[in-house]
């Protein structure tokens, strides 16, 4: 029996303080809903899980760019519309002014409204998204993934001289003839707009099919992130009323062990 050294009080404290720190850390766990709250817990699975984590935001982000780009070809399919809807009317004045029974006359007051429904026509293709063009030969490049690979978007160009519309919005229906020839005219703008619009509608349909795989990929992702990081609450209350009870144990035994050099001091007082 010796003094100096109490070799049970030594072991208990030893112990004691190891289910303190694993009392803490299971403490450390739920209160932040991690598995991994620090390196040395799963030095591997904070890797994997730290690129899980940049590759979801910058998926989030390229959701995000497509999201928007969805918006500008709706946009422009908006102006498209109203484009559609100018050209039927414009065709509908060059054909009224052929009616033999008219008029030049008459046909001057045809050729007003046709002639500001040009311009509107032509104002409509300047408009921007954002201080993007809507209608330009630029090709646009959405991001369409984490490795922010892109895909092009068809370009709109009904703003270049020489195209169709920018034939039939300079045509005149003052006369019978100018108005035949206007009507040509038309015919091919609105054959150009149900083309530009079929481009529209392949735009949204490819963005928007990007934008579904985008959130899959992430769902995925994510899933095989939590598995990494996130505590299983269940199993871990289970460990935490283990290292709980250890500790309270720990200080009741390290109190008893402490007490064992009494015994010696006993011996020196008979």
């Amino acid at each position: 029996m010796v003094i100096n050294t109490n070799t049970s009080a030594d072991r208990a404290a030893r112990l004691l303080s190891d289910s303190s720190a694993m009392q803490a850390k299971s403490l450390a766990r739920l209160s932040s809903g991690s598995k991994i709250v620090s390196p040395e817990d799963d030095a591997a699975g904070l890797a994997v899980s730290t690129r899980f984590d940049a590759q979801i935001n910058r998926i989030n982000a390229a959701s995000s760019n497509l999201g928007n780009a969805v918006s500008f070809a709706q946009t422009q399919d908006g102006f498209l519309q109203k484009v559609g809807t100018a050209l039927d009317r414009m065709s509908e004045l060059a054909t009224l002014a052929q009616d033999v029974t008219k008029t030049d006359t008459d046909r001057g007051l045809y050729n007003t409204e046709y002639q500001k429904l040009g311009v509107y026509v032509n104002d409509l293709a300047t408009k921007d998204f954002n201080g993007v063009s809507l209608f330009s030969t630029q090709t646009l490049g959405v991001t369409t993934d984490s490795d922010a690979n892109t895909v092009a978007l068809t370009a709109l160009t009904f703003t270049n001289t020489g195209t169709a519309y920018q034939t039939a919005t300079s045509d005149a229906v003052s006369t019978q003839a100018a108005a035949a020839s206007a009507l040509t005219d038309l015919k091919a703008a609105i054959n150009a707009l149900a083309t530009d619009r079929a481009n529209v509608g392949a735009n949204i349909s490819v963005l928007s099919s990007y934008t579904s795989q985008l959130g899959v990929l992430g769902d995925n992702l994510s899933g095989a992130n939590s598995r990494i990081k996130d505590v299983d609450v269940a199993a871990e209350s289970t460990q935490f009323a283990r290292y709980n009870i250890l500790v309270q144990s720990g200080t009741a035994m390290l109190a008893q062990a402490n007490q064992a050099p009494n015994s010696a001091l006993k011996l020196l007082q008979q």
